[in-house]
């Protein structure tokens, strides 16, 4: 009986054109709500299987990751705070990246309430600009 599913499942693979262990694994990224065969994905946990772009897995806690998915760096970066020592200390300024002590983002523009627009991985799960205070943070250009 074993043999048959074997068999089966080698069937269904080939004729789907995917290998047995692409079909093995789910492809998942946070812009699918499905997975490789169509199956409705249960929750915003998934993560994909390799990285975007080769930047490895995307963490749990991903805003550093997606700067650099903006500016580049290493893995070190997927820490918000490391951030901290990127290029230059800087005053507020559009391009410029603004570090809090437990997430980063990039400053887009100045909103009519004197924040600062702030473009964002991770934030409420998504990206995101939004208004920010810049209070405590750090800025570097």
């Amino acid at each position: 009986m074993n043999t048959k599913l074997c068999a089966l499942f080698a069937i269904l693979v080939s004729a789907l054109g995917t290998t047995a262990a692409e079909a093995s694994r789910k492809h998942v990224s946070r812009e699918s709500s499905t997975d490789w065969f169509g199956n409705p994905l249960s929750g915003w946990n998934e993560r994909p299987a390799h990285g975007a772009g080769g930047l490895g897995a995307r963490p749990a806690q991903w805003c550093g990751w997606w700067m650099r998915t903006q500016r580049g760096g290493g893995p070190e970066y997927n820490l918000a705070s490391s951030w901290r020592h990127y290029g230059s200390p800087s005053a507020p300024q559009v391009g410029a990246v603004v570090v809090w002590s437990h997430h980063v983002g990039e400053i887009t523009g100045r909103a009519p309430n004197g924040q600062w627009l702030v473009r964002s991985g991770n934030d409420s799960g998504r990206v995101q600009t939004r208004a920010r205070s810049l209070a405590g943070a750090v800025v570097r250009m």
